[in-house]
């Protein structure tokens, strides 16, 4: 644990912690820089961000972890906010708070160490809980609530596009069978009947890690939130502002590289129209680079291992809002 991240019962290490906050490239006090923490999770960045940014500066923080909610709350820093919602929630709470630019988006995706280790939370099928995945326990529909219900092609069609799982078929063919018999509502529950069903896995891995990410991107509708936040991100970039996205596996980042790059690439015009120079069409954003974890990182942090950092800035002026 860092010396800028509060004592939890549960130890998280930031990943790229250091090269994050830097990617930011936070501004001095010469003006007031706002900013954006989209995942506060135990707020190692925010915090680390608050240590450099200006006394006019302005950090703007959101979780839907009730957990992580109670945490900011340690936070006794006029420049900081915490919002208790999804960071696909970014317009609206950007319009409510007048808030037109943003210097900087920070967004450190997946689920934190505190949360994957609590076996109160479901996210992790190495200890038995309940089966829940929700990272607002306040809200939504639990995953032993969606599976009691889901039809067996949905809940196939889920563990396959979200798991990338190639026995599919046959874990959701069983997820049927059982709840046929009794009510599965427990981790343990869940992570036998896959076990079963999946005859083969790579060497070293648990069977069932590939249906928990699935069931656990849909509960919480990972994916389709960050393609909204990703969207209002760069609509709200002030000219030079920075995006920078942290994710922790193929489908999270497929989707942060394409919208980087579609960004970075100008639309190409029609070849038979009669364009100046001067007016073709320019390129949004520049790809700054790709941060992989340090060989020291990963083995003080083996959770570390496949995180992924992307880092872009806005080059067209955000003046007028699309």
């Amino acid at each position: 644990m860092t010396n800028v991240e509060a004592v939890q019962p549960y130890q998280h290490r930031t990943v790229l912690l250091n090269e994050a906050v830097a990617a930011l490239a936070l501004q001095d006090d010469r003006r007031q820089g706002i900013y954006v923490d989209g995942t506060f999770g135990r707020g190692g960045h925010s915090r680390l961000i608050l240590q450099k940014l200006g006394e006019r500066g302005r950090l703007l923080a959101f979780d839907k972890d009730t957990y992580a909610i109670a945490n900011a709350s340690s936070i006794a820093d006029a420049r900081f906010e915490i919002v208790h919602d999804s960071f696909a929630t970014l317009a609206e709470a950007l319009s409510v708070r007048g808030i037109g630019q943003l210097d900087g988006v920070l967004l450190d995706l997946g689920i934190s160490s505190p949360q994957v280790d609590d076996a109160a939370r479901g996210f992790s099928f190495r200890a038995d809980g309940p089966l829940d995945m929700r990272m607002d326990t306040t809200r939504g529909m639990s995953a032993a609530e969606w599976l009691a219900t889901e039809t067996e092609q949905k809940i196939e069609k889920v563990i396959r596009d979200y798991g990338e799982e190639r026995f599919a078929f046959q874990i959701a063919k069983a997820i049927v069978a059982r709840r046929a018999v009794e009510p599965i509502s427990s981790t343990r529950q869940l992570a036998e009947i896959v076990a079963n069903a999946v005859k083969t896995r790579e060497k070293g891995k648990d069977p069932a890690t590939r249906t928990f990410q699935a069931i656990r991107i849909f509960i919480n509708q990972e994916l389709e939130e960050l393609e909204v936040v990703l969207a209002e991100a760069f609509r709200h970039l002030a000219p030079n502002g920075r995006l920078v996205v942290i994710s922790f596996h193929s489908l999270e980042d497929r989707i942060v590289k394409q919208f980087m790059a579609g960004k970075a690439k100008a639309a190409q015009p029609d070849r038979r129209l009669p364009i100046r120079a001067v007016d073709l069409p320019q390129p949004e954003m520049k790809l700054l680079g790709r941060v992989m974890p340090s060989e020291e990182e990963v083995a003080e942090n083996p959770r570390a291992r496949s995180a992924v950092m992307r880092i872009a800035e806005r080059l067209t002026p955000a003046g007028a809002l699309q």
